[in-house]
């Protein structure tokens, strides 16, 4: 009997160590220490299914009824913490430009366009576009809108149509394209003070 209580106090001890430990992702920094945004994948490239981040449970939540019935993922997508954006409160969104990158992973990226997108409630949903601030990871090298424009219109092209036409049950209309600096205000805007 002494063995099982001294066993279960253990396993009580540890489990509450590990759930102590727990990240609260929405609350990490904005930038980094070394002064570059930050953005937490919840959904890695190529995936079909919805992950979103539950700051309640400090968990990366899958609905497995929730599939893209359209192509996957152009990007890593995520969100960017420590900002908040409408009546859910929800971490400004953020699509990074690279390779697979798994849910839970925090990069260090570099904003180059903000896609605005408008629900069917009227309100505005911006999406920062990114790419990862270590060369590197870059699959595409382009650290602005001009250079996005100019080297990569056809990515802007499929960005564009892959969100409007992503959720039928929720259809997003285009508005239009903003540059590095009207991503960077916008990060501004919504920062938590």
């Amino acid at each position: 009997m002494t063995r099982f209580y001294y066993t279960w106090l253990f396993a009580i001890i540890i489990s509450a160590l590990f759930t102590s430990c727990q990240t609260n992702y929405t609350e990490l920094p904005t930038y980094s220490v070394a002064r570059q945004l930050q953005a937490v994948i919840e959904v890695p490239a190529g995936d079909n299914y919805s992950v979103q981040y539950n700051p309640a449970t400090k968990a990366f939540e899958s609905d497995k009824n929730d599939l893209i019935k359209f192509l996957p993922y152009p990007g890593n997508y995520g969100f960017i913490p420590s900002t908040e954006v409408g009546s859910d409160k929800r971490g400004l969104s953020i699509l990074v430009l690279a390779a697979r990158t798994e849910t839970a992973t925090v990069m260090e990226v570099i904003p180059v366009a903000t896609l605005m997108l408008e629900k069917q409630t009227g309100d505005l949903y911006p999406v920062i576009i990114a790419v990862p601030s270590r060369p590197s990871e870059q699959l595409i090298k382009a650290h602005s809108y001009a250079a996005l424009t100019i080297e990569y219109l056809v990515v802007k092209s499929m960005l564009e149509q892959w969100f409007v036409h992503h959720n039928s049950s929720a259809p997003l209309k285009f508005i239009g394209w903003k540059d590095e600096k009207f991503a960077e205000k916008e990060i501004q805007r919504w920062m938590k003070l």
